[in-house]
């Protein structure tokens, strides 16, 4: 289980179904709700205009038995007194429930006065009466509790719910309650409802389509998300392969595939190809130098193994200067292996603040045939590694010159640049890179005493890139090389 929920593939299956299921079960409810609603809205008008309809009859005097709206075709229909009281409902009518009063058979009517003034005067105080209990009634039976004259009828109408029996059949109803006023009976409340078996049919058979068509689109959405994530995926296992095979067989020369979409896994490919090509050339580059550094030393610890074994059969035919000479020349090589080895492995230089011009002048002194021309220039980093660096480039110089070496600092914008020119034959545009690499020698008849190891260089080029700066080679106005330090200056505060 873990490790099936635990691939992109299956999470993000399992993400897009869960947003896409939490979208439709919302819009589903919206859905309902909003259906449910218009439909018993609709409802409610109907119950309305037959609530209104009763009491537009009444209040045009039409007699209890006259009144169309009581055959219980459009719905159950009561009509209660200002008391509370049934006064006439819905024939068949047997049970109901929503309204004010659950009966369903009208009461006797009451005996008629002997006045038909008195008559008259009770039923214009029974509509307009401002006694507390007859309002109380009026509002328990359902009233708009408005002040009617006789023969009007109340603008506001108040809705509910409920159930009524007619004839052995139960339905839900939505019920209206409308109030009139007549001229002869008082004010009346005529509760009219209208089925709702059209709201719940509706709704019902949207729940149903929901229930049936909501698995059914979610498993479509799973399987499709399932299917695009596996195939949009499926470069990216590839790449994976590629590179468990490289793991396995140490091959640096194989190359991941890379896809033909300009997507982010094209991108991922491409850059990963790049680090396996820089990969394999720093591997290569190792073997060189581990190649190339046993065989610098073996040259040096031979001669001096042999003079030494010549000593030990024949004391008087050492060459002691040759023995010191072989001594220092190992010292010196295994002092740039060191050193390189220590700027491989990202050695991070001082920060303290190196002046230029006060290090050119310190590795010049003592040195013939060389010119220096300097400002201060301030710089960041290690005073001994760029002491270094410089050393190498004026012993390098000295070698190649005929008379002359220059020594020049100066600031050039946001940059200190230190430059070392000599006046020999130069170095070969083409030539203008390769000279960086270790153990490279231009003059291959250069004997290695005189031409050093081939290191200099290349490690005065190394302390350049760790310090962010730049040592490039060039052709000096004299016509020999010159190799310029690029640093970032620093200004003096």
């Amino acid at each position: 289980m873990n490790r099936l929920f635990g691939s992109v593939r299956s999470r993000a299956t399992l993400g897009a179904t869960l947003v896409v299921a939490v979208a439709l079960v919302t819009a589903g409810f919206a859905v309902v709700l909003a259906l449910r609603s218009n439909l018993t809205a609709e409802a409610g008008t109907r119950a309305e205009r037959s609530a209104r309809a009763v009491a537009f009859d009444l209040a045009a005097r039409t007699a209890y038995e006259d009144l169309t709206g009581l055959d219980g075709d459009d719905g159950p229909v009561q009509i209660l007194d200002e008391d509370g009281g049934l006064v006439a409902a819905s024939e068949d009518l047997e049970r109901i429930s929503g309204t004010a009063t659950d009966e369903v058979k009208p009461r006797p009517a009451p005996p008629a006065p002997g006045d038909d003034d008195d008559d008259s005067d009770d039923s214009g105080d029974s509509g307009d009466s401002d006694d507390p209990d007859d309002s109380d009634h009026a509002e328990d039976s359902g009233g708009s509790g408005e002040d009617l004259a006789p023969g009007e009828i109340a603008g506001e109408t108040t809705f509910g719910n409920g159930s009524a029996t007619i004839d052995g059949d139960t339905e839900d109803y939505r019920f209206a309650a409308v109030d009139v006023q007549t001229h002869d009976r008082g004010r009346l409340t005529v509760y009219a409802g209208a089925p709702l078996a059209a709201e719940h049919s509706a709704v019902d058979t949207a729940q149903t389509a929901m229930l049936i068509g909501l698995p059914l689109l979610l498993g479509v959405v799973a399987g499709v998300t399932w299917m695009v994530t596996g195939r949009a995926l499926r470069p990216v296992e590839g790449i994976r392969r590629e590179m468990a095979a490289i793991t396995a067989s140490e091959d640096l020369a194989r190359r991941v595939p890379e896809p033909g979409t300009h997507d982010e896994i094209a991108r991922l490919a491409r850059t990963t190809n790049e680090t396996l090509t820089a990969l394999e050339a720093s591997v290569e580059r190792q073997r060189r130098f581990v190649a190339d550094a046993s065989h610098e030393l073996r040259s040096p610890i031979a001669s001096l193994r042999t003079q030494l074994e010549v000593a030990a059969a024949h004391p008087e035919l050492l060459d002691l200067d040759g023995a010191v000479e072989d001594t220092v020349r190992l010292q010196h090589l295994a002092a740039d292996l060191l050193l390189l080895a220590r700027l491989d492995a990202g050695e991070r230089p001082a920060d303290s603040l190196v002046d230029l011009a006060a290090l050119a002048r310190e590795e010049t002194a003592g040195r013939s045939g060389v010119v220096v021309r300097t400002e201060p220039a301030q710089v960041t980093g290690s005073r001994g590694q760029l002491g270094r660096l410089l050393t190498n480039l004026l012993d390098n110089a000295r070698r190649h010159a005929r008379e002359t070496v220059t020594v020049t600092v100066r600031r050039e914008g946001a940059w200190a640049v230190l430059g070392v020119a000599d006046d020999g034959e130069g170095v070969p545009e083409a030539d203008r890179e390769r000279i960086f690499e270790r153990f490279v020698r231009l003059d291959a008849a250069r004997s290695r005493d005189d031409g050093g190891a081939g290191l200099g260089l290349a490690i005065a080029r190394d302390v350049a890139v760790r310090h962010g700066g730049t040592l490039t080679a060039g052709a000096a106005p004299t016509g020999g090389a010159l190799f310029e330090l690029r640093l970032p200056l620093v200004e003096e505060g």
